[in-house]
C-alpha cells in the first residue's frame, strides 16, 4: 500500500514541473484508515507546499493519518513555516517520504523534527522514481545548475532542415504537440541566437491551458538578434532572459532592456558563450529544469561538455540528405569512448513520427 500511495504521490507532483521553480515539485497524499483524505502538489511559484495544500483538504481527517511525500518535509522557515511543523500541528501518525532533500537547510532536519514529535518516519519508497522526477531541485542544489533535456526533432538522416534552411514541417502535428507538452513540463525554453535569428520563434506553450510560461533563455554573444521579432514583442509579457557576453553593442543593450529582457552577462569558452557558465546563472536565478531546443552548434557545445542530462528525439520518416542542415554540429571528437553515452528510457509511436528519450547513465 506505500508504493500505492507513493506512486499517486509522484503523479501528482509531476502536475507541478514547470510550475514552481525554485521551489521543488512535490506531492502529497494524506490515509486515514484506508481512505484518502488529502491530496496535494506544490502550487504555481513554488508555494503553498504540497503537504499544506493536502493538510488544508484533509481537515480534522489528517489527526492519525499517513502523509505520503514525494520530498523530505522541509524543516526551516522562509515566507511560509516548515512543512514538517504543519504535519505535526496537524497530528499526522506517520509519514512516507520517497527521498531525502539534500538541501542543507533540509537534509535529514525534517525527518529529525517528525520523529522527536513522536511520528513514525519511513523512507526511501520509490526514492529511485522520485529522484528523476526531482532530478533538475538536486542539480541545482547540489551542481549549481539545472538539469537539461536535449530536444531534437530530425529525417531519418539526423537532418533539421534543407540546405535551403526549410524546416516546417518535418515531424508532424502529433510530434509537435507533444514538444508543447514538454515545454510546459520545465522551467525553461532555451534556444541558441542562431534559431532565434533564423526561425522566429516564440518559444511559448500553446494550446495546453498552461498557467506560467516558461522563461525564453537564449544564448547570443552579442546581443544581436532581430528587434522586431516574436520573442522582442513579447518579452513584456512572457519572460526573454539572454544570455550574452562581455561586449556588446550599448544600442543594442539598451534596446533589448527597454523590452523587457533581463540580460544575464557569461563568460566565454573558445569564442562562444560558455554552456556551462549560462546553466550556472540560469541556477543561481531559480531555474531547475531547462529544455533545449537547439540549434545545433549549442547542442554541440552542450554535448561536448556533458552538460545534457536527457535527450529526447522526435525521428521523421523521410530522408533529407547529406546537404542538408544537421540537428548537432560539430564536437571536435575523434574517439568513441569520448562521447557521451546514453540509455534509452523510451521509444514509441507518436503520429507518423517515432519518439526516443535516453538518459544519462
Amino acid at each position: 500500500m506505500d508504493h500505492r500511495y507513493m506512486a499517486l504521490a509522484l503523479s501528482l507532483g509531476r502536475r507541478g514541473q514547470g510550475n514552481t521553480w525554485p521551489n521543488p515539485a512535490v506531492g502529497c497524499v494524506i490515509v486515514n484508515a484506508g481512505r484518502i483524505v488529502g491530496r496535494g502538489w506544490t502550487q504555481p511559484s513554488g508555494r503553498p507546499h504540497a503537504e499544506v495544500v493536502a493538510l488544508e483538504q484533509a481537515g480534522n481527517r489528517a489527526r492519525g493519518a499517513t502523509a505520503y511525500v514525494t520530498l523530505e518535509p522541509c524543516a526551516h522557515y522562509g515566507k511560509t513555516p516548515p512543512c514538517a511543523e504543519a504535519l505535526i500541528n496537524a497530528g499526522v501518525a506517520r509519514v512516507v517520504a520517497a527521498i531525502t532533500d539534500s538541501d542543507p537547510r533540509v537534509s535529514g532536519q525534517g525527518f529529525a523534527m517528525l520523529r522527536d514529535a513522536g511520528i513514525e518516519v519511513t523512507t526511501g519508497v520509490l526514492a529511485d522514481e522520485a529522484a528523476r522526477d526531482l532530478a533538475g531541485f538536486f542539480a541545482r542544489v547540489e551542481q549549481g545548475r539545472p538539469a537539461l533535456t536535449l530536444k531534437l526533432a530530425n529525417s531519418f538522416d539526423g537532418r533539421i532542415a534543407t540546405a535551403t534552411g526549410e524546416s516546417q514541417w518535418i515531424t508532424g502535428p502529433e510530434a509537435r504537440r507533444h514538444v508543447h507538452a514538454m515545454r510546459a513540463s520545465h522551467d525553461a525554453v532555451m534556444v541558441g541566437g542562431g534559431t532565434a535569428r533564423a526561425d522566429d520563434p516564440s518559444l511559448t506553450v500553446r494550446d495546453m491551458g498552461v498557467t506560467r510560461q516558461p522563461v525564453r533563455v537564449v544564448l547570443s554573444r552579442r546581443l544581436d538578434l532581430p528587434l522586431t521579432g516574436k520573442l522582442a514583442s513579447t518579452a513584456h509579457e512572457v519572460p526573454v532572459w539572454i544570455c550574452h557576453g562581455p561586449d556588446l553593442d550599448p544600442v543594442l543593450e539598451r534596446s533589448w532592456r527597454d523590452l523587457g529582457a533581463e540580460l544575464i552577462r557569461c563568460p566565454l569558452s573558445q569564442g562562444q558563450i560558455d554552456p556551462l557558465a549560462a546553466l550556472e546563472a540560469l541556477g543561481e536565478r531559480g531555474l531547475t529544469r531547462v529544455f533545449c531546443e537547439g540549434g545545433g552548434a549549442l547542442a554541440a557545445s552542450l554535448l561536448a561538455r556533458d552538460l545534457v542530462d536527457d535527450l529526447v528525439g522526435y525521428t521523421a520518416g523521410l530522408a533529407i540528405g547529406a546537404e542538408g542542415l544537421p540537428g548537432i554540429g560539430a564536437m571536435g571528437l575523434d574517439r568513441l569512448g569520448a562521447a557521451p553515452r546514453y540509455e534509452l528510457v523510451e521509444a514509441r509511436q507518436i503520429g507518423k513520427d517515432v519518439l526516443h528519450h535516453w538518459r544519462r547513465r
